[in-house]
């Protein structure tokens, strides 16, 4: 990320109000959604365009048991749930009620009561090595350094909660 730099007096202080943000040579993000326990990551989701209460239902059904049985924590696992509007729609919540152990609610972006905030923070950090040109490339990296989250990472995160 570079800065634009509008003219000012010669030799004055730069001030950050005359400063704009901008991207050089692309950018661009993937919002993703993944599930964790004290042994490991479960599956990572791609999410493309606006995630609602169907298509958040939909991932969960898709991928929610069969991560819990890939991390070996199917029969109690615990899903933890923000105050998002779509984890708290009629339609999750009585799916909730017939396919989930426990369901635990947390405060937003809380990394403190929810270990996945502080995966994300660990998966954003690996990526960021990586010069990254397109979206597909992105993809990639993100699947390949999810995978290679180490168990450990996760335990220590869980351990805190316990």
């Amino acid at each position: 990320m570079g800065r634009k730099w509008y003219g000012e007096k010669p030799n004055s202080e730069l001030e950050m109000k005359i400063l704009t943000p901008f991207v050089k040579h692309g950018g661009g993000s993937q919002m993703v959604l993944g599930c964790m326990s004290a042994v490991g990551v479960g599956n990572l989701h791609f999410i493309d365009g606006i995630m609602d209460k169907y298509m958040y239902l939909d991932i969960l059904k898709q991928n929610l048991k069969q991560s819990a049985e890939r991390m070996g924590v199917l029969l109690y696992y615990k899903l933890y749930q923000d105050n998002d509007p779509k984890h708290n729609a009629h339609i999750y919540r009585l799916w909730a009620l017939y396919h989930c152990p426990q369901v635990i609610k947390t405060a937003a972006q809380s990394p403190d009561l929810n270990p996945i905030e502080n995966i994300c923070d660990h998966l954003n950090n690996r990526i960021r090595k990586f010069k990254i040109y397109s979206k597909n490339e992105l993809r990639e990296k993100l699947l390949s350094e999810w995978d290679e989250i180490e168990g450990n990472v996760c335990a220590n995160l869980c351990e805190i909660l316990a």
